[in-house]
C-alpha cells in the first residue's frame, strides 16, 4: 500500500473514533508496526494528529474548551493519581496557589500538611477547602462560566498582593515546542502571573494533554515542573531535555 493511502486511512479512522490504537491501524492498512509508527511520526510533524501511548489521537481545536462538568468525567483515575502526588509536595506552613481546574480540585482531599494557606481563583474549590478547614483566600474578578475560574483585571490585581511557596496550575496543552497553553488568553494571564509569584511552580496535566497546544500561552516548559501520569520512553526523553518532569502511575 502506498504511503499516501495509509495516511488517508489513518486520518479517516481518527476522524471517526478520535483515538485509535496502533494495532487497529496495523490491521486497517495491512502494514507492520514499524511502518505505522513512521507514518504516525510523519503525520505528527505535519500537525495532523498526535501520538499517544499505544496509538494516535486527533488534535483538539485551539480554542476548544470543555465545561467543568465535562472535564470532571474525563480521565478521573489519572487525575486523582496526579493530584495525590501533587498534594504530597505541600509542606507544613506552605502558602500555596491552587489554580481553577478539575485536577487541582482533586488535590484538596489529599492535602494533609498543617498550617497551610491557600489562595485560589477556583470557585468550585471553595466548598472542599472549607470542609478541610484550610484558611483560604479567593481572588476577585469575573467568573468564567465554563471553568468557574475568576479571571480578568480583578483577579490579576488581587494576585499581585501575594507570593507563594508553591503553585499548582492546570493546562489544556503541554507541547515540547509551544510550552503550556490554555484556550483563553485571560485565564492564561492569571496562570502565568501565579507562576511568576511562586518559588516553585507545578503544572498538572494528564496524558491526554501531552503534545497538545491551544490558543494562549501560559509559560515555557522550563518554567514549571510537569506532573503527568503516562509518557512513552521516546516522549519522556524529549520532555526531560526541556524541563523537570514527574511521571506518577499510582
Amino acid at each position: 500500500m502506498l504511503t499516501a493511502e495509509r495516511h488517508r486511512i489513518i486520518l479517516e479512522l481518527l476522524a471517526k473514533k478520535e483515538v485509535v490504537k496502533l494495532q487497529e491501524l496495523v490491521e486497517a492498512t495491512s502494514s507492520s508496526e514499524s511502518t505505522i509508527r513512521r507514518d504516525l511520526s510523519q503525520l505528527e510533524k505535519e500537525k495532523k494528529l498526535k501520538r499517544v501511548h499505544g496509538g494516535a489521537a486527533l488534535l483538539q481545536q485551539k480554542r476548544e474548551e470543555l465545561s467543568v462538568f465535562e472535564k470532571s468525567t474525563k480521565n478521573i483515575k489519572e487525575k486523582q493519581i496526579i493530584a495525590k502526588y501533587a498534594a504530597s509536595l505541600v509542606r507544613d506552613g506552605d502558602c500555596i496557589y491552587l489554580d481553577a481546574g478539575t485536577t487541582t480540585l482533586q488535590m484538596i482531599p489529599f492535602l494533609e500538611a498543617k498550617d497551610i494557606v491557600v489562595v485560589t481563583n477556583g470557585v468550585m474549590h471553595l466548598e472542599a477547602l472549607m470542609e478541610k478547614e484550610i484558611p483560604t483566600y479567593l481572588l476577585g474578578g469575573m467568573v468564567k462560566q465554563k471553568t468557574k475560574a475568576l479571571i480578568g483585571r480583578g483577579a490579576i490585581r488581587a494576585l499581585e498582593s501575594y507570593s507563594f511557596d508553591k503553585c499548582f496550575i492546570g493546562a489544556n496543552g503541554v507541547h515540547i515546542d509551544y510550552g503550556y497553553t490554555t484556550p483563553d488568553p485571560e485565564e492564561a494571564l492569571v496562570k502565568s502571573m501565579a507562576m511568576k509569584l511562586s518559588r516553585q511552580a507545578y503544572v498538572l496535566a494528564d496524558h491526554s494533554k501531552i503534545n497538545e497546544s491551544t490558543f494562549a500561552k501560559i509559560a515555557n516548559l522550563d518554567e514549571a515542573t510537569l506532573i503527568t501520569d503516562a509518557l512513552d520512553e521516546e516522549l519522556l526523553a524529549q520532555y526531560e531535555a526541556k524541563t523537570a518532569i514527574e511521571v506518577v502511575t499510582k
